[in-house]
């Protein structure tokens, strides 16, 4: 029969929580620390839009409890209100956008293609060398030198394809979205 210990009974287990509660300030500090300045920019910006729509929801929900308007005339008066709000919306879309591609080119410039190709390399070469010396493999015949070539070469246009999709994607730049047209009054 296997029986549980209480973490309690474990003096390790407490010592652990104890160094990794006591370390969470210094992570934090260092994950701040390492923050891009496309980073820092687009959580200033989601701090101000996350001011606004507290602002717009406070705003709303006065509309809403005012007892003397119609659910007409609050409708009314909540998408004129949007309307104010809209822009902030957009404004912040666009920035959020324009970081967002910052902060992927930052990421992406960390990647070390070269390593990734040659870890690569290193994995399947020892699969090759073992297909390269087992039977059909280690045959000279032209059909199946054809089909390996073919299927070789499949692989290779597959990792190029998915290297110019990255590329493509860094050039790219996005565009913001187009901002709704503000409600119309009827």
């Amino acid at each position: 029969m296997i029986r549980a210990l209480p973490l309690a009974s474990l003096p390790l287990a407490s010592l652990s929580l104890a160094a990794a509660l006591a370390l969470l300030p210094v992570s934090a500090a260092v994950a701040e620390a390492q923050k891009t300045p496309a980073e820092t920019r687009l959580e200033s910006a989601a701090a101000v839009f996350e001011q606004k729509m507290e602002e717009f929801g406070a705003r709303a929900e006065r509309i809403q409890d005012d007892p003397e308007l119609s659910e007409t005339q609050k409708g009314l008066r909540i998408a004129a209100l949007w309307s104010d709000y809209q822009p902030h919306v957009a404004d912040f879309t666009a920035e959020a956008t324009r970081q967002a591609s910052q902060i992927a080119e930052a990421a992406l410039a960390e990647i070390d293609i070269d390593a990734i190709v040659r870890e690569a390399i290193a994995g399947v070469e020892p699969m090759v060398h073992g297909l390269a010396a087992n039977g059909a493999w280690a045959q000279a015949d032209p059909e199946q030198m054809v089909t390996y070539g073919l299927v070789a070469q499949y692989g290779m246009d597959q990792a190029l394809d998915a290297v110019d999709e990255v590329q493509a994607a860094l050039a790219e730049t996005p565009v913001p979205p187009v901002p709704p047209a503000p409600p119309v009054e009827s």
